[in-house]
């Protein structure tokens, strides 16, 4: 297995990854802001979740033939980026109507549901399988026999880091809803920077290039 220092350098890069910002923390935020906290810690376990499918996937080499392959890999960015877009527009358009309905709020979709889309957002994103197949690799000790579980363990520890996160974000954002609840204008902007903030990722994961070995 790794050593010491090379493992204190993998989980200090793994921390710094999973606090950056991507299309899980703005879901998380999104569906914080809209539907309360228990909505964005159940979105943030659905974000786990995907990001789990893509560590496995990666084990087991499913990935590694989704980069290859042009076409898989132009189909499932582009299913991903559409559907983050329409999830801002969505944010944006309900964070307005409920904004011109005297500040009443849409109806909570549950915990079910945001968990589900949570699992969505991240597994039809070819990004997150190209980050595990290009930085686990790096930290993985391919002398050993262990390699597959070498990469399950590396993988699961960024997935926790990166759940960890969001369930901060869900937090955060579930105060300043809280805070913010008499403030209608505020939490329509804060919902609408979320939507604003999927829709540009997704356009950005449109442009994604595949990666070249």
């Amino acid at each position: 297995m790794l050593e010491s220092n090379a493992f204190t350098v993998y989980l200090f890069t793994a921390f710094l990854l999973a606090i950056t910002p991507g299309p899980g923390i703005f879901y998380v935020a999104a569906r914080t802001l809209s539907g309360g906290r228990s909505e964005g810690i159940a979105s943030s376990l659905g974000n786990g979740l995907g990001g789990l499918f893509h560590v496995v996937a990666g084990s087991l080499g499913v990935s590694a033939i989704v980069l290859a392959s042009a076409e898989l890999f132009t189909a499932l960015k582009v299913v991903g980026a559409l559907y983050l877009v329409w999830m801002g527009y969505r944010t944006i358009r309900h964070a307005r109507l409920d904004y011109k309905s005297l500040g009443h709020s849409e109806p909570p979709v549950g915990t079910m549901r945001a968990f589900r889309d949570g699992v969505l957002v991240e597994v039809m994103n070819p990004k997150t399988a190209a980050f595990f197949l290009a930085f686990i690799p790096q930290f993985v000790d391919t002398s050993s026999d262990h390699v597959v579980l070498q990469f399950l363990i590396l993988g699961a520890i960024s997935v926790a880091l990166n759940t960890l996160a969001d369930i901060v974000v869900a937090f955060a954002a579930g105060r300043l809803r809280d805070g913010a609840a008499s403030r209608g204008n505020l939490v329509r902007r804060l919902r609408e920077g979320s939507g604003g903030a999927m829709i540009m990722l997704g356009c950005g994961l449109l442009l994604a290039k595949r990666p070249v070995a």
